[in-house]
């Protein structure tokens, strides 16, 4: 008997001591336990979250802030290039590429030499001028006769204006050939110079030393990186609010600055599948953009709009949506809010909320929890 009151005794005494332990460890703060604890707490206050609760969770608030000169909206874009930006060079004549001076991706000036081609054409078109220019100087020397001829009687004038039409002739062909050899950069020995005709980064190269080039082909593309255009893509509740002339911004990431420019034209149709518009922007100032990258992009209108500006921080995403969780007593509720831009590490909102509402900055995620489990 005196046994089992022992053991029984002894039992007690270890349930008491784990309770115990249980209770201290639950109250410790980030303890295994902590949502336990925290759950019987709301227990006592359903709904409601004591100041002590709050700063276990490590629940911090903030008030929302009124902000002027609200953007329309953000939206997708893809960089490109506008059409003048990219300039073929082709060969004047058909010849094979003895000398390249450049690769691809290389920066050129205008002007600069891009390849050396041997030709046959050139001392063709030589040879002509040539001729041409010895027609000329036969031309003259028998004009002078004539004008001798015609002032001593021996000769009718008709005479020496054949004698100068002749001429005229005679220096058209050198003035002809003569210039198709200095727009080719032709040389005496056949060799023709390819120059960059703007300057800008070498984007497209198809010469070879040794390989063929012909007047119809294009054996270098330069392209001018100074501008680029903006490919917006709109959704469908932008429809009729966006116009030429609007400015966009394209948000700064890392060493990158804000990038600006200014909306060219606007689609006037809805894309049956993608439900939106597009748009063209345009871009100055030789920003550090790459051809081809999607972006986000700020539409700022031409008119002033006032909205709420929040940290980013306080912005959440329920069921896909931008949320926020307001503070109302000592309760929070998830509020639906509707994202206008960004403007450092802010975030501009266009409805949703009015300046002096209180929203949560961190603690979200165990916020989200205990709204989901109400």
């Amino acid at each position: 008997m005196d046994n089992k009151r022992i053991i029984w005794g002894s039992a007690a005494a270890l349930v008491a001591l784990a309770a115990v332990a249980a209770y201290q460890f639950l109250g410790q703060p980030g303890g295994a336990s902590s949502d336990s604890a925290l759950s019987a707490d709301l227990r006592v206050a359903p709904g409601t979250l004591s100041p002590q609760q709050m700063q276990r969770l490590g629940i911090r608030t903030v008030s929302a802030e009124a902000a002027a000169d609200i953007p329309l909206g953000i939206v997708p874009a893809a960089i490109s290039l506008p059409p003048e930006a990219q300039v073929a060079v082709t060969a004047p004549f058909d010849g094979a590429i003895i000398r390249l001076h450049v690769i691809q991706g290389q920066q050129v000036a205008a002007g600069q030499a891009l390849a050396t081609v041997k030709s046959r054409e050139p001392l063709q078109y030589g040879a002509d001028l040539a001729r041409a220019e010895a027609r000329l100087g036969l031309a003259q020397a028998s004009a002078a006769r004539t004008r001798q001829l015609v002032q001593e009687g021996i000769v009718a004038a008709a005479r020496a204006d054949e004698m100068n039409a002749q001429i005229r002739v005679a220096r058209t062909d050198v003035a002809e050939n003569a210039r198709i050899l200095r727009q080719a950069g032709a040389s005496a020995s056949g060799e023709v110079t390819l120059r960059a005709p703007i300057s800008g980064r070498v984007a497209a190269m198809t010469a070879q030393v040794g390989g063929p080039v012909m007047a119809t082909s294009a054996p270098f593309v330069i392209e001018n990186s100074a501008a680029f255009t903006l490919d917006l893509q709109l959704p469908e509740r932008l429809a009729g609010k966006v116009r030429p002339g609007m400015r966009i911004a394209v948000p700064a990431t890392g060493a990158t600055a804000e990038i600006t420019g200014t909306i060219l034209s606007v689609g006037g149709s809805l894309d049956p599948a993608t439900r939106s518009i597009i748009a063209k922007a345009r871009i100055d100032g030789n920003p550090p953009l790459v051809a081809g990258k999607s972006v986000m992009a700020v539409i700022h209108s031409d008119t002033a709009q006032t909205g709420i500006s929040v940290p980013s921080s306080a912005i959440t995403q329920i069921d896909g949506k931008p949320h926020v969780l307001l503070r109302s007593g000592n309760s929070f509720i998830a509020r639906s809010v509707t994202v206008a831009g960004q403007a450092g590490d802010r975030t501009i909102l266009s409805a949703g909320l009015k300046p002096g509402d209180k929203v949560a900055i961190s603690g979200l995620s165990e916020l989200k929890m205990l709204l989901a489990g109400d």
